[in-house]
Parts: C-alpha cells; sequence; structure tokens
C-alpha cells in the first residue's frame, strides 16, 4: 500500500483521473439513479382470496379456509399460513420461505387450490396473487355538490387524461362506488305471470352476450359470424323479451320490473372538505421518478380547475413526493453545514488550501457512491437519503486524519511532496483499518432476513460504499493534491490577514496542546489506576441509565409527519347512519382544534390543507382508498387531516393529534378509535394473542385483558381483533314442509334470491 500511495503523490495525472471518474460518472449516472419514496421490496406473501357472497364467518372457515389449507399443507416452501374467515369470503396468506423462489410457490399453490372440487357451490372463483408493494406518489380529488355519478364520471375522465400523460402509465379510481344495473320485480308481477327470479335472471343472463358464430367460407372470401347483443345500460336490459304468452303478446322486462342504472348498494360513501368525492390514485412505475410524476399532475390539476364549472372542484391529495424532497432539502442543507465548518475549522488551525481539499472529500465521496448505485441495485428514497445523511458525520473522518499528518511532517521542515507522501505512508494502516471497522458494523445489516431486512438494506450498502470511496480518495487523491505547490510568504490584503488569524488560533492550540492537554495526558498515565477506576465508572454510570429507564430504547421511532389519521370502528351490525354520526363528531372536533391553532396565526395562514372523512371503509398509509368491494363496512369508519408541511405550520402533528384525541374523549358503544401521526407504520408496539376454541371464552378473556390494560398509564389506542359477528336469524324446516317435497336447499336459495328484493322493499 506504501508504494501505491507513493507513485499516486508522484502522478497527479493518475489521482485527478480517478477523481474525475467518481465526479464525472456521479454526475452522468445520478439521473440514471431510480427514485422513490420508500423502496418497493418484495413482500414474500401470497394471497388466496375467495369471494363468498352472503355467507357467514363460519360458514366460510369450513367451507373454504379449511380445505384450502389441508391441501397447502404438503407444499414444500411455505413458512407459515395465515387464514382469515369474514362475511362474503375468505382469505389465505401464505408466507413464502427463505431463500425460496415466490413464482415457483406461486404456481404450487395455484396448482393445489385448482385441485379443489368441493367448494361450495355460490362460492366463486379463488383469486391467486402475489402481495406485491405498490405505493401512489400522488391522489387527485374530484369533488363538489354534485350527484355521485356525475362527480364518478368527472373522475374517470381526469383517469384517461391522466393516463394520456406520456410520463404516467398506472392510474386507479377509488373513493367511488362500482357501477350497477338494478333491477327490481314486484311479487305479484312474478305470481302474475308464473316467474321466478331465478328464471328471470337465466333469461338476462342468456340474452346479454357477445358470442361468436366461426368464419363462414363464401366466393368473396371469408366472413366472420357474431352474435352482438352484450347490453351495459338500464334501458338496453329494459327492451329484454323476458316471455312470450300463447297469444303472441311479449312481456318485455319494463313491463315487470324498474331497470335503473346505479350504484351498488354498499354502505361506503366519502367527503372532501365536506362535500361528496371521487379519487383517481397516480402510481410510480418502473423508472419513474415521484419528483417528476408530482409535477405533471400539479400542473394538470391547476389547468383542469379553470375548465371546470364553479361547482366542481379538483385538488390534490397527499403527495407523498413533498416526503422524497424534504429529505432531499435535509441532505443538501446538512451537507453544505459540513462543508463550511469543515472549510472553517480545518481552515483556523491548519491552512486554506489543505481545508479545501479535505473538504472535497464529502462531495466526491457522494459522487462516487451515486456512480456504484446503479451497479448496486439500490435506489434513491427516503431510507438511502438518511443513510447519506448518516455518513455525512464520519466521511471526512479520513480526510481530516491524513490531511493533518501531512501538514505536521510539513512543520517539521519537509518539502511539500516528501511531507504528503510521509504523512499518507505513516497513517496508512490506521486509517484503513479505522474504516474497516466501521464497514464490519455495518456489515451484519447486509445479512437481516425477513421483510425488515429487505427494507433496511440499503442504509449498509450506501454507507459502506461512501466510505470505502472515501478510503480511496483520502489515501490516493488528496495527498497528490496535497504534495503539489510550496510554503509562501505572508503577504499584504485580506489574504494576509486571514493567514496571520490561522497563525494566532494555532498558536493558542498549540499552546493549549503543550500545556493543559499534556498535563492531563501525563496525570493519566502516572495514575493509570485511577484512570480506569474512572473509566469502569462511566461504564457503569451508562449501562444504569438504560437500564434505569433514564435513557429509553425504542425500536422504531415516531417519525412525524403531515398527516393525521383518526380510524374509527364500530360493532359489527352498526347502522350506517350511527357510524356517520359519530363520525361528523370526531369531524367537528378536529375542526375545532383546527381554528384554535388558526387563531393564533395570521390571517389566512392555516395548518390544514385539506380535510379527507370516509364512512365504511379506510384511508390508505399512501393515499385515500375508500372504495372497492369488502374495503370495509358500515361499521368502520376514517377521518384524514392533512397538514401544512412541517416546516410552514411549526406544530408537531403529535401535538395536534394529542389534542384532537382529549377533545373527541371516551365515545359509548364504540370498538376502538386509534389516532394516527406516525409516517412509517410497523405495527403496534405489543401484540398479545390469545387462542381458544370456544369464542365465548375468547371474548371473555379479551375483554377483561383489555380492562386491564387500560389501568397502566401511557397505554392508549388499544384495539382487539376479533370481530364480533352480526345478529343473526337461524332457518329450520318444519316437518310439514318436508312432506310438501321442500328440501333445505330449496328454502336456502329462495332466501337467498329473496334478500336482495327484501332489502330493497324493506320487508322480511
Amino acid at each position: 500500500m506504501k508504494s501505491a500511495i507513493r507513485w499516486m503523490a508522484h502522478n497527479h495525472v493518475a489521482a485527478n483521473l480517478l477523481m474525475l471518474v467518481f465526479i464525472v460518472g456521479g454526475i452522468l449516472l445520478a439521473p440514471r439513479v431510480k427514485q422513490e419514496v420508500f423502496p418497493e421490496i418484495s413482500m414474500d406473501w401470497i394471497r388466496i382470496s375467495v369471494p363468498y357472497p352472503g355467507a357467514g364467518p363460519e360458514e366460510v372457515e369450513e367451507g373454504i379456509i379449511l380445505k384450502i389449507e389441508d391441501n397447502l399443507t404438503g407444499i414444500d416452501g411455505i413458512k407459515q399460513i395465515k387464514s382469515t374467515a369474514a362475511e362474503g369470503g375468505g382469505t389465505v396468506m401464505v408466507e413464502v420461505a427463505e431463500g425460496r423462489d415466490p413464482d415457483k410457490l406461486l404456481q404450487d399453490v395455484k396448482s393445489e387450490v385448482d385441485r379443489i372440487i368441493t367448494f361450495p357451490l355460490d362460492a366463486e372463483e379463488p383469486i391467486i396473487s402475489k402481495v406485491l408493494n405498490r405505493r401512489e406518489v400522488i391522489s387527485v380529488i374530484v369533488y363538489g355538490d354534485l350527484p355521485e355519478r356525475t362527480i364518478r364520471e368527472q373522475a374517470e375522465r381526469v383517469q384517461d387524461e391522466l393516463l394520456l400523460l406520456p410520463q404516467i402509465t398506472q392510474v386507479d379510481l377509488g373513493g367511488v362506488r362500482p357501477y350497477e344495473i338494478s333491477i327490481e320485480i314486484a311479487e305479484g308481477d312474478l305470481r302474475r305471470y308464473q316467474l321466478t327470479l331465478e328464471a328471470v335472471a337465466a333469461r338476462i343472463r342468456k340474452a346479454s352476450l357477445d358470442l361468436p358464430g366461426g368464419p363462414v367460407r363464401t366466393q368473396g372470401g371469408e366472413i366472420l359470424l357474431r352474435t352482438k347483443e352484450k347490453r351495459y345500460y338500464g334501458p338496453e336490459f329494459a327492451d329484454l323479451v323476458i316471455l312470450t304468452q300463447a297469444d303472441g303478446t311479449q312481456i318485455r322486462l319494463r313491463d315487470i320490473a324498474e331497470v335503473k342504472d346505479t350504484f351498488r348498494e354498499t354502505d361506503t360513501f366519502a367527503s372532501f372538505d365536506g362535500k361528496p368525492a371521487a379519487m383517481v390514485k397516480v402510481y410510480r412505475v418502473g423508472e419513474q421518478k415521484p419528483t417528476e410524476i408530482s409535477l405533471l399532475v400539479d400542473a394538470y390539476v391547476k389547468e383542469k380547475q379553470t375548465q371546470l364549472p364553479p361547482e366542481l372542484q379538483i385538488a390534490t391529495w397527499n403527495d407523498t413526493s413533498e416526503l422524497l424532497k424534504s429529505r432531499m432539502q435535509l441532505l443538501l442543507k446538512n451537507a453544505g453545514f459540513g462543508l463550511i465548518l469543515v472549510f472553517l475549522v480545518l481552515g483556523l488551525f491548519l491552512e486554506i488550501r489543505l481545508s479545501l481539499w479535505v473538504m472535497l472529500g464529502i462531495p466526491i465521496s457522494f459522487l462516487g457512491t451515486l456512480f456504484f448505485m446503479p451497479t448496486l441495485g439500490a435506489s434513491i428514497n427516503m431510507i438511502t437519503l438518511f443513510a447519506f445523511i448518516l455518513a455525512l458525520g464520519i466521511v471526512v473522518d479520513d480526510a481530516i486524519v491524513v490531511g493533518e499528518n501531512i501538514y505536521d511532517h510539513r512543520q517539521l521542515g519537509k518539502s511539500y511532496l516528501p511531507a504528503a507522501v510521509a504523512g499518507a505512508q505513516e497513517v496508512g494502516i490506521p486509517v484503513v483499518f479505522s474504516i474497516l471497522t466501521t464497514v464490519a458494523a455495518f456489515t451484519p445489516l447486509l445479512f437481516i432476513s425477513g421483510l425488515m431486512g429487505k427494507f433496511i438494506k440499503s442504509i449498509p450498502e450506501v454507507v459502506i460504499t461512501i466510505l470505502l470511496v472515501s478510503l480511496i480518495e483520502s489515501l490516493f487523491v488528496l495527498p497528490a493534491h496535497l504534495a503539489l505547490g510550496g510554503p509562501r510568504p505572508i503577504s499584504a490584503g485580506l489574504v494576509g490577514a486571514i493567514d496571520r488569524t490561522r497563525r494566532w488560533f494555532g498558536g493558542r492550540l498549540d499552546r493549549f496542546i503543550d500545556g493543559s492537554y499534556r498535563r492531563a495526558v501525563e496525570f493519566c498515565l502516572r495514575q493509570r489506576y485511577i484512570t480506569i477506576a474512572v473509566a469502569i465508572a462511566c461504564l457503569l454510570l451508562s449501562v444504569g441509565l438504560v437500564k434505569g429507564g433514564l435513557i429509553r430504547f425504542n425500536f422504531m421511532p415516531e417519525v412525524d409527519g403531515d398527516q393525521i389519521i383518526a380510524s374509527l370502528q364500530m360493532p359489527r351490525g352498526t347502522p350506517v347512519n350511527e357510524t356517520a354520526r359519530i363520525v361528523d363528531m370526531i369531524t367537528a372536533k378536529a375542526q375545532d382544534i383546527v381554528a384554535e391553532y388558526d387563531a393564533q396565526r395570521p390571517a389566512d395562514d392555516t395548518i390544514l390543507r385539506h380535510l379527507y372523512a370516509v364512512v365504511g371503509g379506510r384511508v390508505a398509509e399512501s393515499g385515500p382508498a375508500a372504495s372497492g368491494e369488502g374495503a370495509g363496512g358500515a361499521y368502520l369508519a376514517d377521518v384524514a387531516l392533512l397538514l401544512t408541511v412541517s416546516e410552514k405550520r411549526g406544530v408537531p402533528a403529535a401535538e395536534i393529534s394529542d389534542r384532537w384525541r382529549r377533545a373527541v374523549g371516551e365515545i359509548p358503544g364504540i370498538e376502538s378509535l386509534v389516532f394516527k401521526t406516525n409516517l412509517v407504520h410497523m405495527g403496534a408496539n405489543i401484540d398479545i394473542m390469545l387462542a381458544q376454541d370456544d369464542f365465548s371464552v375468547l371474548d371473555e378473556s379479551s375483554q377483561r385483558l383489555r380492562s386491564a390494560l387500560a389501568e397502566y398509564p401511557g397505554v392508549s389506542d388499544i384495539e382487539d381483533t376479533y370481530a364480533r359477528g352480526k345478529r343473526e336469524i337461524k332457518l329450520r324446516l318444519k316437518p310439514e314442509a318436508r312432506t310438501l317435497g321442500v328440501t333445505e336447499e330449496d328454502l336456502g336459495r329462495q332466501i337467498r334470491r329473496c334478500r336482495g328484493s327484501a332489502a330493497a322493499t324493506g320487508t322480511q
């Protein structure tokens, strides 16, 4: 290594070329480095969803869940299986074992599930897929005091226009109910024409279809035949012929039924700033950059707003690229302060030229890391930017040691080139081992398994790369630059004043080193037992502070975000209007708290950007996601506050959340109410799992446990995942029915067919 240092110090062109490789390579490849808000890692989970409309959790468990679990037990490569039986369907989650190929396991799981032929007749086809980690960049919200269909149609138009932008390729519609064609037939009409609901449904299915008939060869060529009778709107179905009587009279669907184009009857509705709303969610795909997508969407929203009528508005929601831009600005600000501090401190005690070259070690190391990031497969995200910020404090330590030792050799009377070679060679091995010890400290993070290991893997990759590039720069580039030139006489003017100031500070530092510091070191060497005793006492004091609880341990500290979400869960079966009443109360309290903070600020300056409330669904971590089949029920609701950025509002979101929680107080009759402000949700701090075959015992135990935990100070947001079911009416055939030939299947299917019309007419 010493010969390599000597050769590089004598060959300035080679040193400059090495430096230019890091600088130019980093500048050229930086725009090509993938950007994302959080790392998009593979989840290593396979989801099996089987819809079973109208079925309760017990039927789902017996008819679907247990059968799937039995067939999956023999597959190699499964770490664990988690199943959930809920009303209307079941879900089985399969975790892929470490080192197994998720795609191969997906095919094995699909083959085993396809072999099951004993699913209930009314259960739908299983949906088998890998769990993907999709994160949306920004949401566009269309809202106003208009009918639901108008808002949805405008949202669909916004979706189509966003997809026309070349930089956007994935857009989803959310916060809306699915379209539905409602056909309601009165019981008297069915009896008059001796029809059943099943017969009418079968006639509609046979009439509304597109069926290819194949090609026909003629003298003029082949002609394709196709029956094109697919219907998409209510009036088209209303014209269907349901029955032809003996006299040739045709009974059409409109004659016996009320046909309407409407929405599915779900207990889900959302509001944005107090008005009905629909959401368009924009995702990042491939090499697309969140910041570029955000700028495109912002420009589109500003232009689109001028084209909409006054009663219809459009806005953005939860722009996650703001987090990335904020972290980038923090990195640049810290790097700027670091460069200035290194330059000033070394300039005061050593010399300006040396401090300049040592200072340049920070940008050279960072640009060199950007040069290697595509090779590492790393991206610029919140985690890697944290790694860059973490490395700022240690990246120039080696350059400072090498530069200071070269300066010390100059003070001994050596010329610049010999001083550079001798100074770098003298501390070369200690510097290498100091960097390697830091690398060794970060290396174990590369081997953490599981989801957490994938999430933080980029931290050691980036930090280790920065340290190694910094080591190369300090040993092979820095000595070559410090070997040039020679001592200069003190000149007059500004340069002379700066040099005299530096010499004055240097003299004071030398006197401190030769005086107080030297005497302290000599005392420690003479009284070595006292020195060791003091060191052990400090170690014991440090351990005591941690064990005594004065210094607390937090595995995943809360990161203050710009969004506060209040998640409400009512008992199963709660009417949607009761849930909406609680949501209105929570929303009113939020507005009161915001008004209190705004009263202390200048006029037209508020801490709140938007308020989003959804009944019957949840707000996703990366944006509103209130709709979708199975997304929730009337017992669920969320209220989300999107605050102004923390730099402008000057108030932590956690403080606002605490005041909001106290203002809401205890609400009787609810299952849980949880307030979330953390930017990264890693689950609850403590999880306690209870298992019991008897659900009554399990329910009683969970209630007692919740009551006991609530007595501990500081414990809040206690959630119980055991969901109590809705009220149930169980039907059983009378003996007289069996004598008439009525079976249990006839009873069940008749109730199932009449359930929708009973709900529509309000009868039972």
